[in-house]
């Protein structure tokens, strides 16, 4: 199994979790400039009305250049962007499969304000991991790397606006009748619609 390297998303892309599935150990980079437009602080759902992206509102900072590292970034908690987010999941999914069986093992992280959004995301990945029952190896960066050595780069898969086209399998979705099937969605559309049957899914996928 193949070492990769990404990056922490706000409860990341489908692809972001079938490269994890197939990993053998996953490195994040912890030691990277924080950009705008990514799934760093963004995931996108199936709401009634079709691909629906929820933000997460961050204090822009940084140096006279603009740069801020990744790991220093605040989230801007004067807006109240945890149960505008939580409702819209309910919305989209409370009449999926699993949205009652999942929850309580999510509904915690939109209860208590969260300072850092790096940190924030590690604790969404570790939520989401325990609802998979998906055992992975990791370690964070102490530095940033330039050219990978060792592992295999797919730090690209945080891109939301320049996202490749990704051949995943269809799965059930509560709106696809509507608007038909939308691939590569946040992880939590996946969980929601498939449940217990969500990390086979995900290791059938092939993303290369």
């Amino acid at each position: 199994m193949e070492n990769i390297l990404l990056h922490p998303m706000y409860f990341g892309c489908i692809a972001q979790y079938v490269a994890k599935a197939k990993a053998g150990t996953v490195f994040f980079e912890n030691e990277d400039n924080y950009q705008k437009q990514t799934y760093r602080n963004r995931t996108y759902i199936y709401g009634a009305n079709g691909k629906l992206s929820l933000s997460i509102p961050i204090k822009h900072t940084g140096n006279k250049e603009g740069r801020q590292l990744y790991k220093d970034v605040k989230i801007e908690n004067d807006f109240p962007w945890q149960p505008q987010h939580w409702k819209s999941m309910e919305a989209a999914y409370r009449t999926s499969p699993f949205f009652e069986f999942y929850e309580d093992e999510l509904i915690h992280l939109f209860e208590s304000k969260q300072e850092f959004l790096l940190d924030f995301n590690y604790q969404c990945m570790e939520a989401i991991e325990s609802c998979l029952q998906m055992d992975i190896s990791f370690m964070k960066t102490t530095e940033f790397i330039r050219e990978p050595n060792d592992m295999k780069d797919l730090r690209f898969l945080v891109e939301a606006k320049k996202e490749k086209a990704y051949n995943l399998e269809t799965y059930h979705q509560v709106f696809a009748d509507k608007y038909g099937f939308i691939s590569n969605l946040s992880i939590l559309d996946l969980l929601f619609n498939e449940g217990t049957n969500a990390l086979s899914y995900l290791e059938d996928q092939n993303i290369f």
